[in-house]
């Protein structure tokens, strides 16, 4: 089925008169075809006849995605459709089947379109009348008057209180004027006696401030001069006493402490403490080491008589043979004598 491009809307309002623009403006402004019979955009002819598309024309994306979903149905459509209603046999060899219209009407089918041209003219535009001035509309009625020169005023007899009033308040202006030149004149003499009295007095303060502070320093420096002069006397009373009861105590304690410090051997004789220390531990070691000496004579000693007493033992008990016992006894060799230890 046909499509619009655009949307169907209302005609816009026709002004009655043409606007006053450009030729430039007029050409930027784009095209508008308020007349459907110029509107290119509406399609002429049979509403049933063929719509051929223009060469180049490119389908939508959806008219194209609708093609293709009805190719992807087509064949399970006419698989349904056979299987539910038979269609006609195949022709026989040598003829062929032609479509043809079965309705009440016949109607021509044409690839061709029928093109009818109308053309409808409309009014021209009018120029716009220039617009009248606003008179607004009279009301009331017009009354006139006559009036003759020296009826209604007199310049010399109406300007005589002005004249008054006008120089009146120029004095009096001129009078309060030098009055409160005066009263400032006045104003400033008291303000200047004033700030020479408040000056002098402020000196007078600062002099007696100054010395109040001199007194209290003086008094301040004394104060503290008497507190170091009584600390100075008890620090030295107390040394003083310390010094005393010190030397008391001291006389008692140094003999004391010197018996104490000889009984624990703090003051000692040099010739007996080398004895203590030196010689004697000489001493207990030289004899240390000699017994020791001898200690080990004795066990040399002991080991080699064993060893005597062992071989003796055993040569005595393996009796030797019957010619050898008429034999006389060796005499025993130099080494089987015992050793000396001296």
């Amino acid at each position: 089925p046909y499509s619009f491009c655009s949307e169907p809307h209302s005609l816009p309002a026709r002004p009655k008169y043409r606007s006053q623009t450009n030729a430039a403006e007029t050409e930027k402004v784009p095209v508008r075809y308020p007349n459907i019979m110029i509107d290119p955009r509406v399609v002429r002819g049979k509403a049933l006849s063929l719509r051929l598309l223009p060469q180049g024309a490119q389908p939508s994306a959806p008219e194209v995605k609708r093609q293709k979903n009805a190719q992807k149905k087509a064949p399970a459509r006419k698989l349904t459709q056979e299987q539910i209603q038979p269609g006609t046999p195949e022709p026989v060899e040598g003829r062929e089947h032609v479509y043809v219209q079965t309705e009440l009407y016949l109607e021509e089918i044409s690839d061709l379109i029928v093109e009818v041209d109308g053309e409808c003219q409309t009014d021209e535009f009018l120029d716009r009348p220039p617009t009248p001035l606003f008179i607004p509309a009279k009301t009331g009625k017009d009354v006139a008057t006559q009036i003759e020169e020296g009826e209604l005023f007199d310049f010399d007899i109406e300007v005589k209180p002005i004249l008054e009033v006008l120089v009146g308040k120029t004095v009096e202006q001129a009078l309060l004027e030098v009055m409160e030149e005066e009263e400032l004149a006045q104003l400033l003499s008291h303000q200047r006696a004033f700030t020479e009295l408040r000056n002098a007095e402020f000196a007078e303060l600062q002099r007696l401030e100054e010395q109040d502070r001199r007194i209290r320093e003086e008094k301040e420096r004394r104060r503290l001069e008497h507190l170091e002069k009584l600390r100075k006397q008890k620090e030295t009373a107390e040394k003083i006493a310390a010094q005393a009861f010190a030397q008391r105590y001291l006389a008692d304690l140094i003999p004391s402490v010197f018996n104490n410090l000889h009984d624990s051997g703090f003051f000692y004789d040099p010739i007996e403490r080398a004895v203590e220390t030196e010689f004697l531990p000489w001493l207990m070691s030289e004899v240390e080491e000699t017994l020791q000496r001898k200690v080990l004579g004795r066990v040399m000693l002991d080991s080699l008589i064993r060893t005597v007493v062992e071989k003796r033992l055993d040569e005595f008990s393996h009796p030797p043979p019957s010619d050898q016992t008429e034999a006389p006894a060796e005499e025993p060799k130099p080494a089987d004598a015992a050793p000396q230890v001296s």
